[in-house]
């Protein structure tokens, strides 16, 4: 059986993060296409890259509705997902289609974590402001926090969430958290569950670890910043439009909050004129929090992972539309 794959995830061209994975797909006769730019794609560009293809090794690309019943996805059995995030895809319409959806729970939760630490401590220590000095031809030194003592509020307390919180407990942080489900897990590692309003009245540093969905979109308002310490720090490595960016730049320009640190956008990538990219105090990055060599490496090796179980008329370890088994229309 040969089938034809797409790769729209840039990760899997980087050396040496999906080099095996890849070997792996060409070792079972796949024939493996990448398009003239890795995405996420637009629906305009991506649409003429499905004809043909049996599976995608898909970013974060818009497998929307209009996508998913268009002509070009005909022969799609399955988009295997590099990463976590499902909010790029109509699941319903994927199961309708009887296309297999299927991610990779947990295996960027260090990669993630690593990062929004190292956020935390970069806002927390001055390091942006101190290089920003040196570039511009001054020696001006500044003081911040020690971080034993400090409280950090987690926004979303899975496994990610978690990962930050045994950081943070390693820094002597008091830890904080909300969570609509909060397990004993957890509850084990020592955060203290209080509703959202409390976590941001108390917290030093708010880290956001909120999955997007229609509940959590614009969940950091206006009310919510205004709600939090003068002197606090927001951290975001989740989903851009948990936050109202807007509200933000208010919040940052006028001094509700200290500061705040994003490696995440509504709109990506950011456009160079964007507003953000004027507003004091503010750390971006770009959407970089989950790429570590050896995260990535297992990330890639589970893309794989699901595409071959297709092949081979089994079911993916990580399935997100189960009803693509129970409709009938299963292509795979």
């Amino acid at each position: 059986m040969s089938w034809k794959i797409l790769i729209t995830a840039k990760a899997l061209s980087i050396e040496p993060v999906g080099a095996r994975a890849l070997a792996r797909l060409e070792a079972a006769g796949c024939t493996l296409i990448h398009p003239p730019k890795y995405g996420p794609l637009t629906v305009a560009e991506l649409l003429p890259q499905l004809v043909g293809v049996d599976a995608v090794l898909a970013g974060m690309d818009p497998f929307n509705a209009e996508v998913l019943a268009a002509p070009e996805a005909a022969q799609l059995k399955i988009i295997s997902r590099w990463g976590i995030g499902i909010d790029a895809v109509d699941l319903a319409a994927a199961a309708k289609h009887g296309v297999v959806v299927a991610n990779t729970p947990g295996l960027l939760n260090n990669a993630v974590a690593d990062y929004a630490m190292a956020m935390l401590l970069a806002m927390a220590r001055r390091l942006p402001q101190g290089a920003q000095s040196l570039a511009a031809g001054r020696w001006e030194s500044e003081w911040g926090p020690d971080l034993g003592g400090q409280t950090l509020g987690l926004i979303g307390c899975g496994g990610i969430g978690q990962a930050v919180a045994k950081r943070a407990l390693g820094f002597d942080m008091r830890v904080v958290g909300c969570d609509p489900f909060p397990s004993d897990a957890a509850r084990s590692l020592g955060i203290e569950f209080m509703p959202m309003e409390q976590v941001l009245a108390e917290a030093d540093f708010v880290s956001l670890h909120s999955a997007l969905t229609p509940e959590t979109r614009g969940l950091i308002g206006e009310k919510e910043l205004r709600g939090m310490k003068r002197n606090a720090v927001l951290i975001n490595t989740a989903r851009g439009a948990v936050i109202d960016e807007a509200a933000l730049g208010r919040a940052l320009t006028e001094g509700w909050i200290a500061g705040a640190a994003l490696d995440v956008f509504i709109i990506e990538p950011l456009p160079a004129d964007h507003p953000l990219h004027a507003v004091p105090n503010l750390l971006l990055t770009p959407h970089q929090a989950s790429l570590g060599y050896g995260s990535g490496a297992k990330v890639s090796e589970a893309v794989a992972d699901a595409v071959l179980d297709v092949m081979a008329g089994r079911k993916p370890r990580w399935v997100v539309n189960p009803a693509v088994y129970e409709n009938g229309a299963l292509r795979g």
